[in-house]
């Protein structure tokens, strides 16, 4: 015969182990969104900072077209030193101000580079008979821009090449 009266505590020790289950999946699925969340907050800040040195770096191949600007430096500039954030601080650099960009944490910057000459490869309308060809040189320009996301956490340098012809 069964007794009917006697509890043995079986559906209590099983509905305490699916509960401790059902809260580490918890913690589980909050740890994985909240590592998601930070990552895509980065992923936004690093691409706040590079619309910004983009934007930076149109900015100075204008500058560089008109002809009306300040060289930092005559030579070619090794990448650590423009990779410091004291080199941006310490040298004369040109400020981005031609508009408004979103939250970024500091506004862009570039410096114009004098590269060395070349002869011309441009298309010259002075070729003529009478006179002979006019090869004036071609100027080199090296253009590089420093953008800052939301945070100076989130830093993008570019650089690009401009030419100039006579």
């Amino acid at each position: 015969m069964i007794n009917i009266n006697r509890k043995s505590g079986a559906v209590l020790i099983i509905s305490l182990i699916m509960l401790l289950l059902l809260t580490l999946i918890g913690a589980t699925a909050i740890q994985t969104t909240s590592l998601e969340e930070k990552m895509a907050g980065n992923q936004r800040d690093e691409n706040l900072a590079f619309q910004a040195a983009e934007t930076a770096l149109r900015a100075g191949e204008t500058t560089a077209g008109t002809g009306g600007f300040d060289l930092v430096s005559l030579t070619i500039l090794t990448a650590s030193e423009i990779l410091t954030t004291s080199f941006w601080t310490v040298n004369p650099v040109n400020t981005y101000t031609g508009g408004s960009l979103s939250p970024v944490h500091t506004a862009p910057r570039y410096i114009i580079v004098n590269l060395p000459s070349t002869p011309s490869t441009c298309p010259n309308p002075l070729n003529s008979l009478e006179f002979g060809p006019a090869n004036p040189p071609v100027n080199w320009y090296q253009i590089i821009a420093r953008g800052t996301g939301a945070t100076d956490n989130a830093v993008v340098t570019l650089q690009s090449i401009y030419k100039i012809c006579q």
